[in-house]
């Protein structure tokens, strides 16, 4: 009982209880509000703080570590449970623009663990579990001038035996075309066995997707919001134990911060896992359910939309005024927002004409999106605008130059790594474009985890392998089929992400191994909110007025998201719905032909117009289908090929 009395001296709430004795309860648990999934906490023998991770009663987690390592403290051993809070509802609603969902609620139960060490440090583990995944993090409570410094954290993630992973390597700090790397832009390993060694020492990027039995997990974080930094897992996992990672040494802002440091009272970064069928990850929302919500801002500005892009596919010496306009006449042909002006625009056009252009945007109802070199000395590239970002002072310069010139957005690319004063540096960016009324789109770059809701207008984000390394390599031409049907399970399963998809033409000097169909799918498998097309006015007018129909009308802002069949690497149909309309999109990562009974028992006895692959000629069919009162509807798919049902 002495515990309950030091305890009751404290200034804790009182839904707080104290632990009367170890060997009254060793383990506690914390079950979802359904009670499908449950997460055990205990202290082990030696004192360390240990979870488990069930589903239905099958162990999904076995024994994984809780802790972090200050250069003041030791919070991984030698711990004792001061308290454990008794469990609590958690609800959160919130409404998003550039997510797979606009109207979201989060339902938990939360649980908090408060654990110290003999020294008297004190770090509570704080629980909520939900329908469709477990979430943690960490808090260090008090009060201090000075700040902490974490210099590893043991957070761990350790799967039976036999399971098997899709995970996108981490490229190692400064290497690739000039120091560029780390941006997220490996292909996946897919259904590796859990243990196998990532090939590069940084490890593998978040999300993490996981199938153990009859369950699937999806490994993540929440966004890390200036005060701690970018994390991952790390490069080994011995026995199926993934630990979470810090950044590489030379990942953060020239003399700036790697690892985390904070003043008291400080809470981690939420660490995500995300735990069911196939169909429950593809449909979570966790990734932003447990983002911090909007920061206060006028978001009358913030429109997602569709935007017109000369670069994909001509390069950059397409970035001339004349090249420009005809791609904003050719946005404002397609009813699509936006016209992205790339690399060099200050250069090659200059800001006089770049007004005449967002002028005559304007006429058009078309808005200018510019890109800016994130530079720094991080790496070597060349492009400009440079050294307009750096700075508070510069980039409120700039940015209001852009807000008198009527442009409506950046795409700031090349950064330097997941430190903390990178992340830092994204979050001010986001802060100072918000007050300026510009929407934001980051490349060369993290992932967002979740920055979207706090900060709604960042738009996009790139992070993956996309659209522009096919046109790089054939590789990455050969790979696009099956990397594409990885995509929605892991990467955009939680963020937005500028693939920049949909080329229904062709490729320079690259035989592209997806259908026209394939193409066509992307524009609702993945989601973006401001989606860049990589299709040219040439190549748009080749296809069918119904296709070219489909590509005006197609929506920016998705209302609800279904799974309907897939697995990553060899299928993938999606069900999204906007405007009163439902949208079923496939793809095949297989190069052998497939016959698919869909079940859309909740469009039966609707009837849809379906745009698929036709004959080698045309390369396109359309025809009309009506789902049966069944609900089952056949669709036939091309190897490597693809299709869009609208209902």
């Amino acid at each position: 009982m002495l515990l309950l009395a030091v305890w009751g001296l404290s200034s804790c709430s009182q839904t707080t209880t104290a632990v009367k004795s170890a060997a009254i309860e060793k383990e506690y648990p914390l079950a979802s509000p359904d009670k499908s999934l449950e997460v055990r906490f205990r202290l082990t023998p030696d004192q360390r703080a240990v979870y488990t991770v069930s589903r239905n009663g099958t162990v999904v987690l076995q024994d994984s570590k809780l802790g972090v390592l200050m250069e003041d403290a030791d919070l991984t051993k030698g711990l004792a449970l001061e308290s454990v809070s008794k469990e609590e509802k958690v609800t959160d609603s919130y409404e998003i623009l550039t997510a797979k969902r606009r109207k979201n609620t989060y339902r938990a139960n939360k649980r908090t663990f408060r654990l110290k060490t003999a020294q008297g440090q004190q770090m509570d583990v704080i629980f909520q579990v939900s329908n469709d995944g477990v979430a943690f993090q960490y808090y260090f409570p008090g009060q201090t001038s000075e700040k902490k410094k974490i210099t590893q954290e043991v957070t761990s993630f350790k799967f039976p035996q036999g399971a098997k992973a899709w995970l996108q390597p981490m490229s190692d700090a400064k290497t690739g075309w000039e120091r560029t790397n780390p941006s997220y832009e490996e292909h996946y390993q897919k259904g590796i066995a859990v243990g196998t060694p990532s090939p590069f020492k940084a490890g593998w990027v978040f999300p993490a997707l996981f199938e153990t039995g009859e369950s699937w997990v999806l490994i993540t974080e929440s966004g890390p919001d200036g005060d701690y930094c970018g994390s991952r897992l790390a490069q080994n996992s011995p026995d199926g134990e993934y630990s979470v990672a810090f950044p590489q040494e030379q990942e953060k802002f020239p003399g700036g911060v790697l690892n985390p440091e904070s003043t008291l009272p400080w809470y981690s970064p939420w660490r995500i896992v995300a735990v069911g069928s196939l169909k429950t990850i593809a449909e979570s929302t966790l990734g932003t359910d447990l983002a911090k919500p909007a920061i206060k801002m006028d978001q009358g500005f913030i429109k997602p939309g569709k935007a017109s892009w000369s670069w994909a596919l001509l390069k950059d010496d397409s970035t001339v005024y004349d090249v420009q306009k005809r791609f904003i006449d050719y946005a404002a042909r397609m009813k699509w927002h936006y016209t992205l002006i790339d690399a060099e625009w200050d250069r090659k056009i200059g800001y006089a004409k770049i007004k005449e252009l967002a002028d005559y945007a304007k006429t058009k109802n078309v808005g200018l999106l510019l890109w800016y070199n994130s530079a720094g000395s991080w790496n070597g590239t060349p492009f400009t605008p440079k050294d307009k970002m750096l700075t508070r002072q510069s980039r409120q310069q700039e940015f209001g130059r852009l807000r008198e010139m009527g442009i409506k957005g950046v795409k700031i690319d090349f950064f330097g790594g997941d430190g903390q004063s990178v992340m830092q540096y994204y979050t001010d960016i986001l802060k100072d474009a918000a007050e300026y009324g510009l929407l934001v789109n980051f490349h060369g770059c993290t992932l967002p985890r979740g920055w979207q809701r706090t900060y709604p207008n960042l738009m996009t984000m790139e992070s993956i392998k996309g659209f522009e390394f096919i046109t790089f390599d054939q590789r990455n031409a050969d790979e696009e089929p099956t990397h594409a049907t990885v995509i929605p399970f892991t990467r955009n399963v939680f963020d937005p992400m500028d693939f920049t998809p949909v080329n229904l033409d062709k490729i320079p000097r690259i035989t592209r191994r997806t259908t026209k169909g394939f193409e066509l799918a992307l524009s609702v498998l993945f989601t973006s909110g401001i989606q860049h097309y990589v299709e040219i006015p040439a190549g748009m007018a080749k296809a069918p007025a119904y296709v070219q129909e489909y590509m005006k009308n197609v929506p920016s802002v998705w209302e609800d998201s279904r799974f309907i069949d897939g697995y990553p690497g060899k299928l993938v149909v999606m069900a999204r719905q906007a405007e009163g309309k439902w949208y079923v999109a496939g793809i095949n990562g297989e190069n052998t032909a497939k016959t698919l009974d869909l079940d859309l028992a909740f469009l039966k006895g609707k009837k849809g117009s379906l745009i698929t692959d036709g004959n080698e000629a045309s390369g396109w069919q359309q025809q009309t289908v009506e789902v049966s009162l069944t609900g089952k509807t056949a669709v036939e798919i091309k190897p490597n090929g693809g299709f869009v049902l609208v209902f």
